[in-house]
């Protein structure tokens, strides 16, 4: 038998406690078996005499636990908009192009994280696979289909009236909301995702598209069938709606005000703002070509949702970290610490309180809480040794090339191979003929 000893290292454990110089981890199989003094754990107390531990120097280095991304897309496949979403991803493809893509989210640090709906229900079979170790990847929980009712969700008039499309279930009635959440249990779904919100061209904004009764009808059956429910919601009804309906994690909550925040607290959902899609564009936009229009739309939501996030998170609503990366704003392997930097930045947490919610809370978006999150004796081994002390500044862990060990499932993750690169598909991204129109005017004057 053989086990890991990480020896001298400075633990960052993820519970918020400050971190602990010279501080031993040892690793038996997929578990955390000792965390303390690196002489005893190399004595003849460990293991018996059949045991060799290995040892490895991390004087220097900080280790802690794994990232987990309580928000990501791994179907997706970056596009940059809702049509190539929707009309340029054939479900053979996209189930090899999910593949392909979820090996980079180990090699930038990420052990564990919630796929909470995709295209063309890929996530479980996805999952499976991993599980199965037919594809490498982090731990994956996962949703089917986005449930949605007829008026659709962000992409506007490309939702059906009924059927499927991309990442979207329509469900017309409450008969069709219990059918559909029960078939998706039943094909495999971790979670049921409800998109509460939508984009109606006469509006301005997302609106709420589902009413609280068709959001408790989902909720409850998914429950009674033992599934938790999460929402995208953007607006402060909306995430009032879901939670009082029973949602366990509300994805956004945007411009959420006291009214929305009491139903949280009362029914004890989780918050998982996914700011990073907003901060990219809001901070990085112009070198992607975004407009500055974007930029100051982002940016105000920004503000104002982080005031009351920060509220909620000093009233003791677990906040959780999410990337949205499956965009060509996110794209994946890049982005899955940035939602850490926004909450020291926009929320005023510490950088240890933001690695606690990217960390030990992410634990609750795979229903693990007490399993992963923490470096604890009993807890799976998922753990990153890298060069730098995030607990001074959380932007160190967006580089890839301070990583210099990551343990998933017990098992260290070659970070040596050459990152993954292909060629885009034919037909699979949609080219524009130009920025704006070729007027006379742009033209000759």
């Amino acid at each position: 038998m053989t086990l890991t000893l990480l020896r001298g290292g400075t633990v960052i454990d993820g519970t918020g406690t400050p971190p602990r110089p010279d501080t031993a981890l040892l690793i038996d199989g997929d578990r955390i078996v000792g965390l303390g003094d690196a002489v005893s754990y190399q004595g003849k107390n460990v293991g018996g005499a059949d045991t060799h531990v290995e040892v490895l120097d991390v004087t220097g280095l900080t280790v802690m636990p794994g990232l987990i991304d309580s928000h990501c897309h791994i179907t997706l496949g970056e596009p940059a908009s809702n049509d190539e979403l929707f009309f340029h991803r054939e479900p053979a493809f996209a189930a090899m192009l999910a593949a392909f893509n979820v090996k980079k989210l180990l090699l930038a640090g990420v052990t564990s994280f919630l796929d909470a709906d995709g295209l063309y229900n890929i996530g479980p079979a996805l999952r499976d696979a991993i599980e199965s170790g037919m594809v490498q990847g982090p731990t994956m929980r996962s949703g089917g289909y986005a449930l949605m009712t007829a008026v659709g969700g962000t992409a506007g008039r490309m939702i059906p009236d009924e059927g499927t499309a991309g990442y979207a279930e329509v469900v017309r009635n409450r008969d069709e909301m219990v059918l559909a959440t029960r078939r998706q249990i039943k094909q495999g779904a971790d979670v049921i995702k409800i998109h509460a919100t939508g984009a109606i061209p006469t509006k301005t904004g997302e609106v709420a598209v589902w009413t609280f009764e068709e959001l408790k009808t989902v909720c409850d059956t998914a429950h009674d069938l033992g599934t938790r429910v999460v929402a995208h919601c953007r607006g402060a009804q909306s995430t009032r709606d879901a939670a009082k309906a029973g949602v366990d994690i509300i994805f956004h909550a945007s411009y959420m005000d006291d009214s929305a925040l009491e139903a949280v607290l009362e029914s004890g959902s989780a918050l998982c703002p996914v700011f990073t899609f907003l901060a990219n564009l809001a901070d990085h936009g112009p070198k992607a070509g975004s407009t500055g229009a974007a930029q100051d739309v982002f940016r105000s939501e920004m503000e104002q949702t982080g005031a009351m996030m920060r509220k909620a998170y000093d009233s003791g609503v677990p906040l959780l970290c999410g990337s949205e990366s499956g965009f060509s704003l996110t794209p994946y392997g890049h982005w899955h610490h940035r939602e850490m930097e926004v909450f020291v930045e926009h929320l005023g947490l510490s950088p240890l309180q933001a690695i606690s919610c990217c960390t030990a809370n992410g634990a609750i978006a795979l229903d693990q809480v007490g399993e992963v999150g923490t470096l604890q004796a009993g807890r799976r081994a998922d753990v990153l040794v890298l060069d730098g002390d995030p607990s001074r500044d959380v932007s160190i862990l967006g580089d890839k090339g301070r990583l210099r060990h990551v343990f998933c499932r017990g098992e260290q993750v070659d970070l040596s191979v050459p990152w993954p690169q292909r060629q885009p598909l034919r037909g699979e991204s949609v080219s524009s003929w130009s920025a704006v129109a070729l007027t006379w005017d742009l033209v000759n004057r």
